[in-house]
């Protein structure tokens, strides 16, 4: 996304000790790097990190990559801030097989989605949160489950997943499918693929109440989840969609007490 016109008007502002996670890292002419964290108090802001890929630099390369907790001191010139120092806050975790994909998909989807420079502290704690939660081996399925719901309540496009449109409690029982604007509709005498694309009231009635559903609903979860994400994202698909397919092999079915509380 463009970043908004504020941001060009807040050329040369200083960012000190600012607390924020690192989305992505690309290497950048012979010796830098182009970096996009998630900050505390300034949203998504993109910075130029000059010199840090020689043999002298690599504490400072290391703090840099995807997942990294980081603290900065930069200076935001135009679109870009350039980096002054940053320094890691503690060891990214060690994520492998499907818990690295799930983080890549976290990261792109707040790439995506999250302005530049639109203080966004909802969403720092809901990815520190997925963060903490992906490096201890929580369930990915539902853990993503959150984050995406956590991610559209806080850029503001977020749903009321226990109600319809009029205010009526949805039915345990039935099925719906989620309107980017209206939130759950109930599908009555599905036919042909259209249960492929609803979930269980039960499931989005779990969703709203922060409460791991059962392990049969999670896929009927993550497909109407996705078609309000797809809506969002203006027609271009996530590259991590791709690489995971349907997403629909990732995690172990959730532990009763997996959704019960935020940490």
């Amino acid at each position: 996304m463009a970043a908004p016109a504020r941001g060009r008007q807040n050329a040369g502002m200083r960012i000190s000790d600012e607390p924020a996670f690192v989305l992505h890292s690309r290497p950048w002419r012979e010796t830098s790097l182009l970096v996009e964290v998630l900050c505390a108090e300034h949203g998504r802001l993109g910075l130029v990190a000059r010199g840090v890929r020689g043999p002298k630099r690599q504490a400072l390369k290391a703090a840099l990559q995807p997942l990294q907790h980081i603290r900065i001191d930069a200076v935001l010139r135009g679109e870009l801030a350039h980096l002054n120092s940053a320094e890691a806050l503690d060891a990214a975790p060690r994520l492998h097989g499907e818990a690295m994909l799930a983080g890549f998909y976290a990261n792109e989807l707040v790439l995506r989605l999250a302005p530049r420079e639109d203080p966004q502290p909802a969403l720092y704690a809901a990815y520190g949160e997925l963060r903490a939660r992906l490096g201890a081996g929580g369930a990915l399925a539902w853990s993503l489950r959150r984050f995406e719901r956590d991610l559209l309540d806080a850029l503001g496009v977020g749903l009321d997943y226990g109600h319809e449109g009029e205010g009526e409690p949805l039915d345990p029982a039935a099925r719906y499918r989620l309107d980017p604007g209206l939130g759950p509709v109930r599908v009555r005498g599905e036919r042909g693929g259209e249960r492929g694309r609803t979930a269980t009231g039960r499931a989005l009635l779990a969703l709203a109440a922060d409460r791991a559903p059962p392990a049969e609903d999670l896929g009927g979860l993550r497909r109407v989840l996705r078609e309000v994400l797809e809506s969002h994202l203006g027609g271009r698909p996530l590259a991590s969609w791709q690489l995971l397919g349907e997403l629909g092999r990732l995690g172990a079915p959730a532990a009763p007490q997996e959704g019960g509380s935020s940490s």
